[in-house]
């Protein structure tokens, strides 16, 4: 051990842990305790680009799955025709003025938690429940906010169904993704000429990116579960980021596919000569797209579309995907003449997607008849509940700037009964003891919302959204950006065109698909015939691990310094493998090589730690987290037994060189290692659920 820490003085020692059956004190000295699973061997301190070769997989189709908050669905496309994007089968059910391409994401398991159904039918049937009985089922919606907001994710967590029961949410997410799985490969197997091996299905499946690595790794568990691939075969499986994704699919846009709002000025909700208002032309896109439901087929670009060709290069633009529960930001760099996609900046956003409006319609109901009853009313009458979300929803759909009119949301009758029994007095006495003068009652049962009541519903989330978007054009990486693409469910609304429009029309043009709630989901099947196609990412975190280096008198703090057989070492130094918005191109590798640290080692364990920042030293530093594990597999590469039989031959052991690669230029961060004396791969994972 002496001979490897006098390599240098920039030799290092990573501390880790072995959590095999046998263990054994190391004479490698350590932070907080006298056992050290690893010592390092030539550290690279930047990531270096290897060129990975191609290797053909005899994928014949790609199937995404767009798993959104409040909407999913699935699109596929086979290899052999890749400009053809088939979209799934129109679904059943439906609500009036609710463009229906995509489902609900809610699903429904029976009281002996096995899986009865998703989407519009699990919805539908909850609804038909009896309300006694409805207590004893679970009911799920918008369940992905939960990944979202839980800063300790685990296999273990769970979620809380409408009726308050609770479940492993690894097994909800399991059964979406079964019924997305089953569904799918059915409508590939009749639009296929041939039989297809389940190997041949390539699976994306999109993911916010400001998702980190806890969440993406919970989705692709999740896949698991559901059976779309196994864990031997994990490049059957590729994570899509959602503005990414639409990113990738808006390269594709011809003219005739898109509204510019930057071409249509306005005043007081009317183009400059009066003549229509202002949302009219996106009207006519989506009725258009309504009209088109029946052709499920659509048909891409071989190259860039012609949006394209007025773009010079080094312009920039931004992709805003405002969905139902965040709102995420990418900004993006086209590559001519080969069309890949370079990111400029780090990916952005936060919980600002359409939700905020639902949450506000839930809090201006508690204010009304109190949140006591509201929480009493969820608990007693669920499926009540759930269809007073349905009928605002409807209506949240038709709210735009400068309608004149009322919107008339439809109280359930058990709503209105159930709070006469528990108050003693009728709704309509509470909404004028509320003194809210901008939402009147009709006698017909209804709320009757004025503008003003919905511009208040809406103003705090798109607010949020603008404020965020303006933030990041102040960044020096972002200025001078031309276009702004706005895809997303919630840019259908135009209470949030009107507002981007007002607040950024006049710093570049805002473009809009037509089919911009089905963006995300193109773009992913075009991810997955070419995962190429995005050829540099930046990092949202600064990552590493600790290490011990020679302590420097006057640099190091005293309170770091640790006396091991004679020598001076500094604890808790970050080794960096990347840092926070560090251009990373597809291909480059951070290499690390590692040793065990004693005879007959099993694992080797090797703790990352992560920080939003770049500005730190130590792995005790504030903001510095512990995030994930890398496992080292000695035992199955046969490396710690060839260390055990070298010794057993009475010859001085020698340490294994076992030479790790990390990859952070994909939407995963993947590792893989080798024996360089035998040249054996060993089995090595990353895991960021265990921590």
């Amino acid at each position: 051990m002496a001979d490897v820490l006098q390599l240098s003085t920039n030799s290092l020692q990573v501390p880790g842990e072995d959590r095999s059956a046998s263990t054994s004190p190391s004479g490698s000295p350590s932070p907080s305790r006298n056992e050290c699973s690893i010592t390092p061997l030539t550290p690279s301190p930047s990531p270096r680009t290897e060129l990975r070769p191609r290797v053909a997989r005899p994928f014949s189709v790609v199937v995404a799955i767009d798993f959104g908050t409040t909407s999913s669905g699935y699109a596929f496309s086979f290899t052999e025709d890749p400009e053809t994007i088939h979209m799934m089968r129109r679904w059943e059910g439906g609500d009036p003025g609710v463009a229906n391409q995509k489902s609900p994401t809610c699903l429904l398991l029976t009281p002996d938690l096995r899986f009865h159904s998703f989407g519009f039918a699990a919805r539908d049937c909850y609804h038909d429940l009896d309300p006694e009985e409805a207590r004893h089922w679970l009911y799920f919606d918008k369940f992905k906010m939960k990944i979202h907001s839980t800063s300790d994710l685990t296999m273990e967590t769970e979620l809380e169904s409408v009726s308050g029961r609770r479940v492993r949410a690894i097994e909800v997410f399991a059964h979406a993704l079964r019924f997305f799985r089953e569904h799918a490969l059915k409508e590939v197997k009749d639009q296929s000429s041939s039989v297809l091996e389940s190997n041949e299905v390539r699976w994306v499946i999109t993911v916010p990116a400001v998702w980190r690595q806890p969440a993406k790794q919970f989705m692709r568990e999740a896949a698991y579960l559901a059976g779309l691939v196994t864990p031997d075969s994990p490049e059957q499986l590729l994570i899509a980021l959602e503005p990414e994704a639409a990113s990738i699919y808006c390269r594709k846009l011809r003219l005739h596919q898109v509204i510019d709002l930057s071409q249509r000025p306005v005043t007081n909700g009317l183009d400059v000569d009066g003549s229509r208002p202002f949302d009219s032309s996106f009207r006519q896109a989506r009725e258009q797209l309504r009209r088109s439901r029946h052709s499920r087929t659509f048909l891409v670009e071989s190259g860039t579309g012609e949006l394209w060709s007025e773009m010079q290069t080094g312009d920039r633009y931004i992709v805003a995907d405002c969905g139902g529960g965040t709102v995420d930001l990418t900004v993006h760099q086209i590559e001519q003449p080969q069309g890949t996609l370079k990111e400029l900046y780090k990916a952005s956003g936060g919980p600002y997607g359409a939700v905020g409006v639902d949450l506000a319609f839930e809090a201006m109901l508690c204010q009304i008849f109190g949140a006591d009853f509201i929480e009493n009313f969820k608990a007693k009458r669920p499926a009540a509940w759930v269809d007073l979300t349905i009928a605002f929803e409807a209506r949240k759909r038709t709210a735009a700037p400068g309608r004149a009119n009322s919107l008339n949301i439809l109280l359930p009758f058990s709503f209105i009964d159930f709070y006469k029994r528990h108050r003693g007095q009728s709704v309509e006495t509470a909404l004028r003891k509320s003194n809210m003068n901008f939402i009147k009652w009709s006698s017909q049962g209804m709320l009757r919302f004025s503008a003003e009541a919905m511009n208040e519903l809406f103003q705090p989330t798109i607010n949020n959204i603008i404020r965020h978007i303006e933030n990041l054009m102040q960044k020096e990486e972002v200025k001078g950006v031309r276009f702004l693409f706005l895809v997303g469910g919630f840019a259908e609304s135009p209470m949030l065109q009107r507002a981007a429009q007002n607040a950024l029309g006049r710093n570049c043009r805002i473009i809009i698909p037509h089919d911009v709630g089905l963006t995300i989901l193109k773009g992913a099947v075009l991810f997955g015939l070419d995962p190429t196609v995005v050829r540099v990412r930046r990092c949202p975190l600064t990552y590493g691990v600790g290490v011990l280096n020679r302590f420097v008198e006057g640099r190091h703090p005293r309170d770091k310094l640790l006396l091991k057989d004679g020598r001076e070492w500094c604890t808790d130094i970050l080794d960096r493998f990347v840092s926070v918005d560090q251009s990373v191109a597809l291909g480059e590798v951070v290499r690390r090589s590692y040793t065990p640290a004693r005879i007959g080692q099993r694992k080797i364990i090797i703790n990352i730690y992560c920080c939003d920042t770049d500005d730190i030293t130590y792995i005790t530093d504030p903001g510095v987290r512990k995030c994930g594990a890398i496992t080292l597999d000695l035992l199955e590469s046969g490396a710690a037994a060839a260390n055990v039989g070298e010794n057993d031959k009475g010859s001085t052991f020698e340490r294994r060189e076992i030479r790790t690669t990390m990859q952070f230029g994909d939407t995963e961060i993947k590792v893989t290692a080798v024996d360089v004396a035998t040249g054996r791969l060993v089995r090595a994972s990353i895991d960021f659920l265990s921590n």
